[in-house]
């Protein structure tokens, strides 16, 4: 599954910037998207991820009200593709931002997708700067 995301750019503080990421993959392949982001000398941290069996979504505190994860496909052997709709940002927010999916399998627990291991396929990933 190779990952493509864009929308990254240069924003100021406040301001909303749209992230989208396309899977080469359709629905069936997929359990779960996610978006996770490193700052610079940090870490990669989770953001926020989608479970396409039931559409629960989970995020970060950091970001909890103000981003929103979304997405899917239009059926089929359609590409899968999520989006990540982030309001309000903040200086602390500036980050490559990487796309992830996690692959459909039979698990016997269900994978936590908060969780960048549980993630086999990675973007390139996207910069977000915001400006104070």
């Amino acid at each position: 599954v190779q990952l493509q995301a864009s929308g990254g750019g240069l924003v100021q503080t406040g301001g909303s910037l749209r992230l989208s990421c396309s899977a080469s993959a359709p629905r069936f392949r997929i359990y779960a998207m996610g978006w996770f982001r490193q700052a610079p000398g940090e870490e990669r941290e989770f953001v926020a991820a989608i479970e396409w069996n039931d559409g629960n979504t989970y995020y970060s505190d950091s970001v909890k009200g103000r981003f929103a994860i979304s997405g899917g496909s239009s059926g089929g052997n359609a590409e899968m593709s999520v989006y990540l709709q982030m309001n309000n940002l903040k200086p602390e927010d500036t980050a490559v931002y990487y796309c992830a999916a996690v692959p459909r399998a039979g698990y016997m627990v269900a994978p936590d997708v908060r969780l960048a291991y549980e993630y086999e396929h990675w973007g390139q990933g996207t910069l977000v700067t915001v400006s104070s």
